[in-house]
């Protein structure tokens, strides 16, 4: 941990400068937290400073479906390099792993630049909503990043504001309980859905930022997550419905007309876009903001793309119903009339230069579709012989060119196990590769049964978390690494 926290022990915004005598001359040229917080546009800055912490190509431009859909049955990557991609794949990681290291090491980076929002903005004279959504978004993305960690590594450090020296306790944390990282996560996420804004609210200004129904959909999966676990409270699964008919009642977010158009990159926007409710912004060719390297990972190469993953061949041949339009838009096995490697179709952009990284696809956490299928989920969980459960499914199975004989029911879809089995089929049918599938086959119950079934690989006990980074543990004493490892 002290590699992580010593880095950040100033705030991930600000440079610190350290000289061996005294300087008399007040620090102009240095940015602090005691001169950098000063009015609204400063708050703003750092808030843009916090969501930039999710772009990078070793957190949520690449990393994230490499630790949240390379597990599982989606996705194969080049068996000829990237063996920590291999492993991954293989359920064969070790406390070594490069990406592992990334995702646990980024998710701090984007808790500490949280965190300095947190502690700062608070003191600055401004408007009172505009103070509070910027606060609300900096908790939403603290408990997203919470969030990641508790699901990939179990119990993780909770430090919930900045490390400002070397004597700070926190900078050699130990590990807090999973079930109190779950309580702060819905407490953050709490705060920002009462005081983020609306969607409809959302200026051109601040466009890309959380809404409160951002929260309140990610509360839902936040919820169904922990109902799934041993220390799951009593009311996880009314809680998660409830959120989720929050978002579905609240009538501002609906299904795009055709699923395409979800990955249309020139409709990023409420309203023009009413299906994704949040996403990592990424921009476009020849711009200054950050591009997306995901088209070119997914791509092969005879459309200009690196060929980094293949789709699993069980995701062409085995997984989508007849009349199923989500089929030809997410996977193919045919560039030109030519059949290769089945690939990954689904993220494409026009705008993409074949061969770059520039792509301005942005990398969607939330949408209504997943809201739709989450409120089925809690329903089920609820009471499994309501009728009433399979409407979200159907409304997703609808949209997707499926005919009234492929509509679910209780006559052809009886018992909660079947449920189960019918949703992650749908889940994966619909939200393939969009940094789902790993969570949903261990929350649903079927991670070892579907590697062992689709894969050929044998999932241990242990292997449902992650370990630490072993960088992290020899630098801080008080972790202790997770048993198996």
């Amino acid at each position: 941990m002290k590699k992580i926290y010593i880095l950040l022990a100033a705030g991930a915004m600000f440079t610190m400068a350290a000289c061996k005598k005294e300087l008399k001359e007040n620090p102009y040229s240095i940015l602090t937290n005691t001169n950098f917080y000063q009015n609204a546009n400063d708050a703003q800055s750092a808030l843009v400073g916090v969501f930039s912490q999710l772009q990078p190509q070793a957190y949520y431009q690449r990393t994230v479906y490499i630790m949240n859909d390379l597990s599982g049955d989606e996705m194969i990557p080049l068996l000829t390099q990237n063996q920590e991609r291999i492993d991954m794949y293989k359920v064969q990681y070790t406390s070594s792993n490069i990406e592992i290291n990334n995702w646990y090491t980024n998710s701090y980076k984007l808790i500490s630049r949280a965190n300095d929002v947190i502690l700062n903005v608070p003191g600055i004279t401004m408007d009172g909503p505009t103070k509070n959504n910027i606060l609300g978004n900096a908790m939403f993305l603290r408990a997203m990043a919470y969030f990641d960690l508790v699901r990939s590594f179990g119990d993780v450090p909770l430090i919930l504001k900045p490390i400002t020296s070397a004597t700070d306790p926190n900078l050699y944390p130990s590990r807090t309980a999973s079930s109190a990282v779950y309580t702060q996560i819905i407490s953050d996420l709490k705060y920002a859905e009462a005081n983020c804004y609306t969607e409809d609210k959302i200026t051109a200004a601040n466009k890309g930022e959380v809404s409160s129904g951002a929260a309140s959909a990610m509360l839902a999966r936040v919820y169904l997550q922990r109902a799934s676990t041993a220390f799951a409270a009593s009311d996880d699964n009314t809680n998660a419905l409830a959120e989720c008919n929050k978002v579905i009642n609240g009538g501002l977010y609906k299904l795009m007309p055709n699923y395409s158009d979800v990955f249309n990159w020139t409709l990023k926007y409420f309203p023009a876009q009413t299906e994704v409710i949040f996403a990592v912004q990424f921009g476009a060719n020849n711009t200054s903001t950050t591009q997306n390297i995901t088209v070119r990972m997914f791509s092969p190469a005879a459309l200009g793309g690196s060929g980094s993953f293949n789709a699993n061949p069980y995701l062409l041949n085995s997984v989508y119903d007849k009349g199923d339009v989500r089929k030809t838009w997410n996977v193919s096995n045919n560039v030109a009339g030519v059949i290769v490697t089945p690939y990954i179709y689904k993220y494409r952009d026009p705008q993409w230069v074949k061969g770059s990284n520039n792509s301005q696809m942005n990398w969607i956490v939330l949408r209504y579709a997943d809201v739709l299928m989450m409120q089925s989920e809690a329903m089920n969980n609820i009471n499994a012989s309501d009728p009433n459960k399979f409407n979200g499914l159907n409304l997703v199975r609808t949209r997707a060119g499926l005919g009234a004989t492929q509509m679910l029911s209780l006559t052809n879809t009886p018992t909660s196990a079947a449920f189960v089995d019918t949703l992650l089929r749908d889940r994966l049918r619909e939200l393939c590769v969009e940094g789902h599938r790993r969570n949903d086959l261990i929350r649903l119950g079927q991670f070892a049964s579907v590697e062992q079934t689709v894969n050929g690989f044998t999932v241990s006990p242990n292997q449902y978390l992650l370990p630490l980074p072993q960088t992290e543990i020899d630098a801080n004493k008080n972790l202790k690494q997770n048993p198996g490892y």
